[in-house]
């Protein structure tokens, strides 16, 4: 009995307004949220549930509605923690940073968790709905680098290289035996 993870990358989001969690989505990032709707409208997703981040919920909440289901938040797939809770960093503040904690996934900046904890907290909650959602479809509305230690967890080819090739938005179905991954492919794009 196979289990399908969704993973949807949240869409664009304003760097400029609010803090991490409170970001909401540029109109850009409103309009690629209504193509995930029709891309996800057939695939007959059972459950939806997404990082507490504004970002990652309005990326997912339209197609959870029209499939007449409600988003869970599950706090543990909140973004990597990069220098403090609130803190925004930019693009070009934000990316070194990434290559150097995946390079050495042990540093954080002060404030910040590391890539070694990014990973345990993630891929905890992507086994507990594994194992809690079997045989089901299932859609995790998330972000760049926590998607990328979710997959790399289960195959090594999606690493830091795999992260900076991911758009905002994006989508990867992953198919799983158990909690052997056996098949992704990209929805979006």
């Amino acid at each position: 009995m196979q289990t399908v993870i969704y993973m949807v990358r949240h869409g664009e989001s304003p760097k400029a307004e609010g803090n991490e969690r409170t970001r909401a989505l540029t109109d850009k990032g409103m309009q690629d949220a209504k193509i995930i709707t029709e891309l996800l409208k057939d695939e007959g997703i059972d459950t939806f549930i997404s990082s507490p981040y504004r970002r990652a919920v309005l990326t997912i909440e339209e197609a959870a509605r029209s499939a007449g289901k409600e988003v869970l938040v599950i706090e543990n797939l909140k973004e990597i923690v990069f220098a403090g809770e609130d803190k925004i960093l930019q693009d070009h503040e934000v990316y070194p940073l990434v290559k150097k904690m995946f390079a050495e996934p042990g540093f954080s900046l002060p404030g910040g968790e590391s890539m070694t904890i990014g990973r345990e907290r993630t891929v905890a909650v992507l086994k507990k709905i594994l194992k809690d959602y079997k045989g089901q479809k299932v859609a995790i509305g998330t972000h760049g680098a926590v998607m990328t230690l979710m997959m790399g967890h289960f195959d090594s080819q999606y690493d830091v290289k795999f992260l900076f090739t991911t758009s905002k938005p994006d989508i990867y179905r992953m198919e799983f035996d158990e909690d052997r991954l056996i098949d992704v492919t990209r929805l979006w794009g």
